[in-house]
């Protein structure tokens, strides 16, 4: 019972942690040593990129196995330690973990970035803030196109970034939290069909959409509620969702992006450049009005509201199941 109400608190904790704080980037973080770790990793393996499409499969799939335990287990292990000590440093611990894997406020401040950006005009400098958020080409976007691709990195990310990381610690507390952020890492840097990682980056990418199944749906109607409160439309919400949710290569992007684009009237998606290639996808949404700069804040006010309801509800979930042990 003890740990369950650490678990609890903890939670909330580093929470309001992240929405107060965000990401200090001059401050270590667990998550840049994941990242550095499966580069180490990749690198290390470099010469499986010189074999068959079997060995670089197999090989990616050592690499998640090797990633995923490491991410989980140190932590696990340290607040084991931190628990034998004292509990208070068990929460204390605990609490600054699931700051560091949320990623609530650093999302905001980043897309706010080409938001300010746009409104100075300053478009070289608006393709220089959205590249650091968005994996496509920013050369030769309009300020229309760079506003799109802010708007749907904020969506997309409300579920990867928020609803799912707090989706496996009411599950399985940190430890589980930084399972997730390791598989969503690996297929944020190796997930790519790109000629290089089309074969090695497989298992990341499928285990990422197996993960990311359940809490994409659950972001998906949680942000339909959230535009209800925000004043958005909630109705063209739930109808572009249920009409456009399959319009994405992967099975989970969709969701959120489908609902933001029915509750602020605007089309998403659609083809863009990677790594230099046209790639063809489909349309999410009406195009009912221009997207413009200020789609950045709504989407933000979708996130900070979707990931407020996702906390609140599953808090209030956990501490019924404590509830039952007392």
């Amino acid at each position: 019972m003890l740990y369950l109400s650490i678990s609890i608190l903890s939670l909330l904790t580093g929470f309001l942690l992240d929405i107060c704080f965000g990401d200090p980037h001059r401050l270590p973080h667990p998550v840049r040593w994941i990242g550095a770790l499966i580069s180490a990793l990749e690198k290390a393996m470099d010469s499986c990129f010189k074999k068959s499409k079997t060995a670089q499969r197999l090989a990616g799939g050592c690499l998640v196995i090797i990633v995923t335990v490491i991410s989980t287990a140190i932590p696990l292990g340290l607040l084991i330690l931190a628990h034998w000590l004292h509990p208070a440093l068990h929460f204390a611990l605990a609490s600054v973990f699931c700051y560091q894997i949320l990623a609530v406020k650093s999302l905001k401040t980043e897309s706010m970035k080409v938001y300010h950006q746009l409104k100075q005009h300053n478009t070289e400098g608006a393709k220089q803030a959205v590249s650091m958020i968005v994996g496509r080409d920013t050369a030769h976007l309009t300020q229309a196109q760079i506003a799109k691709a802010a708007v749907e990195t904020i969506a997309e990310n409300t579920s990867d970034g928020a609803v799912a990381p707090l989706f496996f610690m009411l599950i399985g507390g940190a430890p589980l939290g930084f399972f997730y952020k390791a598989v969503n890492t690996m297929d944020s840097m190796v997930g790519y069909r790109s000629e290089r990682y089309q074969y090695f980056g497989t298992a990341a990418a499928r285990l990422d959409d197996v993960l990311n199944y359940i809490p994409a749906r659950i972001s998906a109607y949680l942000m339909i509620a959230a535009a209800f409160f925000a004043g958005y439309d909630a109705k063209a919400a739930l109808r572009v969702y249920r009409r456009d949710k399959r319009n994405h290569p992967s099975p989970n992007s969709a969701h959120t992006e489908a609902v933001c684009a029915g509750a602020l009237h605007i089309q998403l998606a659609g083809s863009a450049f990677y790594f230099g290639k046209l790639h063809k996808k489909p349309t999410i949404g009406n195009a009912v009005r221009p997207i413009e700069a200020k789609d950045i804040c709504r989407a933000n006010r979708l996130l900070y509201l979707t990931s407020f309801m996702a906390l609140i509800a599953g808090l209030c979930l956990k501490s019924l199941l404590l509830l039952c042990f007392i």
